[in-house]
């Protein structure tokens, strides 16, 4: 059988070096060692051991600070984690499990007890990873989650708004996130000298507006309606109950975020850096994307004005009206009345100038 990595963090020498020397006598493991929780963190993230044991008061940087470093990176923060500690207050404890840790020891602590916390930990690692090896837990926990805010959205007002209908604006208090039921949805900035320029699209079965909730601070954009739309309105208080119930939930819209803020960083920079036709382009791609009905789709029908399409390209409708032509004539988009179908999504992402 393997041997189990395990990394012990802790600047009392004695302790150290005894609880290494038990678990190598088992042989059953293979031990690392560190002195103060900077060279701990170096160490978890180049060996990625199966256990880390951590002590709580350290020089330089203490367990928490070990247990919240490595918990922000994709490598480690899965690694099981016991706290050894003198300090056996219950406020300490529970700062420590709320962090993340899997368990504590308190010192003095015997052979026995180090073995069986170390066991218990990696029995349920073990059965963690089998599941999740098997599809079974990562999907019963997506489908928790997806089940939780289908029963938010359900709960929540819906409110029918017409299209070119302003839901909210910038610099107002944010009271509400929002889901849209049926319809498309808009995010844009607005220019002192009265020009749109839109940021975000959000269709069917799409939240938006969290941003300015999880951040606590006023909307930094508005959004309206490109179409007659139905969105439900899920009060502030609702979701952050949900979200303390269920951290995922929280994670989740957390991963959301990132992906949003990346998304308008790309933008911004193809607005700096794109000639007109590639960000036309571009703006067709980001709203086929969003409201085609599968993520393989390659052709795709959009209804959207030319004024706001333009809004989307950061140009002026003239220019659209030209680009549009163009597209139309290499084959890559066709018009049917007020709509546009994209034929290939491939062929528009060649473009590059």
């Amino acid at each position: 059988m393997k041997k189990r990595t395990i990394l012990i963090i802790e600047d009392n020498l004695e302790i150290r070096e005894g609880s290494a020397e038990i678990l190598e006598l088992t042989g059953e493991y293979d031990v690392i060692t560190a002195e103060n929780g900077m060279v701990g963190v170096e160490l978890a993230t180049k060996h990625h051991p199966d256990l880390i044991l951590c002590d709580i008061m350290m020089p330089e940087l203490d367990g928490y600070g070990v247990l919240y470093m490595l918990g922000k990176q994709d490598t480690t923060m899965h690694i099981p984690f016991i706290f050894i500690t003198a300090k056996s207050e219950r406020v300490d404890m529970r700062k420590a499990m709320e962090m993340g840790a899997d368990d504590y020891i308190v010192k003095p602590f015997d052979d026995i007890e180090l073995l069986n916390a170390i066991e218990s930990r990696l029995r349920k690692k073990d059965s963690l990873d089998l599941a999740a090896g098997n599809g079974k837990f990562l999907k019963l926990e997506e489908e928790e989650q997806n089940y939780l805010l289908e029963s938010l959205v359900k709960e929540a007002r819906v409110k029918t708004f017409k299209k070119k209908q302003l839901i909210y604006g910038t610099d107002d208090s944010p009271l509400y996130i929002y889901y849209v039921v049926k319809g498309k949805v808009r995010s844009f900035l607005n220019y002192q000298d009265g020009r749109e320029l839109s940021t975000d699209i959000h269709g069917d079965g799409h939240f938006f507006g969290y941003e300015s909730i999880l951040m606590n601070e006023n909307y930094t954009e508005s959004t309206a309606s490109l179409e007659d739309s139905e969105i439900a309105m899920i009060t502030r208080d609702s979701f952050f109950e949900l979200i303390y119930r269920k951290p995922g939930i929280a994670s989740k819209f957390i991963r959301m975020l990132s992906g949003d803020i990346k998304e308008k960083e790309e933008q911004m920079l193809g607005f700096a850096y794109d000639t007109v036709r590639k960000r036309v382009a571009s703006a067709l791609i980001q709203i086929a994307v969003k409201s085609r009905e599968n993520k393989d789709d390659d052709e795709v029908l959009i209804r959207i004005s030319r004024e706001d399409l333009a809004a989307f390209a950061g140009t002026a409708n003239e220019t659209i009206s030209r680009i549009l032509a163009e597209l139309k004539e290499e084959g890559i988009i066709t018009k049917e009345k007020t709509a546009i179908r994209i034929l290939s999504i491939k062929e528009l992402k060649k473009i590059k100038q």
